[in-house]
């Protein structure tokens, strides 16, 4: 026990330290690259207008002038753009004037000593397309941006980032403007940020590397501690239990544990509860002979309520207009679903499905009072949504413990065929028709009867031909559940009454559903009452 749980806990602690390490660092590392970037964003920015400022009007449109790079300004100034590049560690510093599709160089700082290659310098007056130096489209873009800011007579607020094969670089522009503050050329101040972008990654994996080794050596110390505080105790308290399992002996059994925390609270309460099993196990025969007694009571229960539902058939050997069949299987001794079909009158039949909230006594019994109801209502002539209406204001007047039914009632008229029907909140019916097969008719829900006072019901009609048929059932069909707890499915009711049920008698057709619905749900309890009814129109009556 001890070392199963003391891998449990090392593996838990583990997974801590590993999300603590990688939380650290990453913020560590975020908060100092947000840092960084911000800093030289900044330095980038001022940086070219700095530069831009400290240019003298005069001398600029010297150099970009004719023969400007003959002229003793041009010197002076490109001197001074080199101490600054070298000064400032800046990777490139030019002096242009860009336009629509190629930016022109004036002055291209070159400083050895700082790495510079003078092969790579560009020389007075070099125009570079912009389709020739961008690296691809998103990089072309920008060179446009830097011209649109130019034509603008502004610079950049915040440096244009590239990240490409060409480099991590940050780039601004700042323009030069004249005494009316039209541009007539711009700095441009590039820095390369690769080493920024080096030393953010060593950073990071310096921190990993210091977060792990400190949060490795806590873990260690804290699961030392936590074995001698908690893990030897629960062993020992297990090694105890173990030896009572075995021997069978628990009277005047005592374990002591003195931890002065919730663990000696544990070994105290086993104390007591070993104290208590012998009475326990001495109430146990009582229980047991009580529980068989209930037993034998229910098993009256269920007979009486099975007597209450019909279950003779055929039915009505007398009539050779109609077939049905309807049968329920409880989930407990006793269930909360029912059916019902009786006669109203010489030429209407009327068909009853329902399901009670719950299940047990209870249940039951509230379904005897919602079947008899439904059934003394149930008038010829008479409207099913008054019917409804007319239970449903029955049973909320004593309804103290909140149950409700669903329940669904057709009245089928075997000389027309017009099958009239209401729907308080149960399952669609399925309606088999030789041309199209069985289909759940969508059929207005309607609320539960009990759930509320003072609700109407609306009747509704469906014509029904010679051979079709009607098939009801309650959710303890569709939603039995195997052990991957998958449902049956109203998919799967559709496929076997339409693959095996066409042509077969209402009896056939419930046990092939039936046989079904077990062989999906294998070894799994029946947790729900499952009932079901078929009503065939065989036969019109003669008038």
């Amino acid at each position: 026990m001890n070392s199963k749980l003391l891998s449990k806990f090392v593996l838990s602690l583990g997974v801590l330290g590993v999300a603590l390490t990688v939380t650290i660092s990453l913020f560590s590392y975020l908060s100092s690259k947000e840092y960084l970037e911000e800093m030289y964003a900044q330095r980038v920015v001022s940086g070219s207008k700095s530069v831009a400022t400290m240019l003298d009007i005069e001398d600029v449109r010297a150099i970009i002038g004719p023969g400007g790079e003959d002229s003793e300004v041009y010197s002076h100034v490109e001197s001074m753009l080199n101490t600054l590049k070298k000064d400032g560690d800046i990777t490139y510093l030019s002096l242009v004037i860009p336009d629509e599709d190629s930016v022109t160089f004036y002055i291209d700082t070159c400083v050895p000593e700082i790495g510079d290659n003078p092969a790579n310098k560009l020389t007075y007056g070099t125009d570079v397309l912009y389709t020739d130096a961008a690296y691809d489209e998103n990089d072309l873009q920008k060179y446009y941006y830097v011209w649109n800011l130019y034509a603008e007579n502004r610079g950049t607020d915040k440096p244009i980032v590239t990240d490409n094969s060409y480099g991590y670089n940050y780039t601004a522009v700042s323009p030069i403007l004249d005494e009316q503050g039209e541009a007539i050329a711009e700095i441009q101040y590039i820095l390369d940020m690769q080493a920024v972008r080096d030393h953010l990654s060593s950073f990071l994996y310096k921190m990993l590397g210091i977060s792990c080794t400190i949060i490795c050596v806590a873990l260690l110390l804290y699961i030392m501690l936590m074995k001698w505080m908690v893990l030897t105790p629960i062993e020992k308290l297990s090694r105890f239990t173990t030896e009572i399992i075995k021997s069978g002996n628990f009277k005047k059994q005592e374990i002591v544990i003195n931890t002065k925390d919730e663990i000696e609270d544990l070994g105290n309460s086993f104390n007591a509860m070993l104290k208590k099993l012998e009475d326990y196990i001495g109430n146990l025969t009582a229980v047991t002979a009580e529980k068989e007694r209930i037993g034998t009571e229910l098993n009256v229960a269920t007979h009486i309520q099975s007597s209450m539902l019909p279950c003779i058939f055929p039915a009505f050997p007398d009539r050779n207009e109609l077939d049905i069949y309807a049968t329920m299987t409880p989930a407990k001794e006793v269930g909360g679903d029912f059916y019902d079909f009786f006669m109203v009158d010489e030429r209407h039949i009327a068909i009853v499905m329902a399901d009670v909230s719950g299940k047990g006594v209870p249940a039951a019994l509230f379904m005897v009072i919602g079947k008899t109801l439904i059934k003394d209502h149930t008038q010829p002539g008479r409207d099913l949504g008054e019917v409804f209406t007319e239970v449903n204001h029955i049973l909320c007047e004593s309804n103290d413990n909140g149950m409700f039914i669903t329940a669904f009632e057709g009245v089928l008229d075997l000389i027309t065929g017009e099958f009239r029907y209401v729907n308080a909140g149960h399952e669609k019916p399925f309606i088999y028709r030789k041309s199209e097969g069985y289909e759940a008719y969508k059929v207005r829900p309607g609320f539960v009867l009990a759930g509320m006072e003072n609700i109407r019901y609306k009747e509704q009609i469906i014509q029904l031909h010679i051979g079709d048929k009607v098939f009801l059932y309650t959710d303890g069909v569709t939603e039995a559940m195997n052990k991957e707890h998958q449902l049956y499915g109203m998919d799967r009711l559709h496929h076997i009454l339409n693959q095996q049920c066409q042509t077969c008698s209402p009896e056939k057709i419930l046990e092939l559903v039936k046989a079904d619905i077990d062989a999906f749900v294998g070894d799994n309890d029946q947790f729900d009452d499952i009932t079901m009814l078929c009503l065939e129109y065989t036969r019109k009556m003669k008038e």
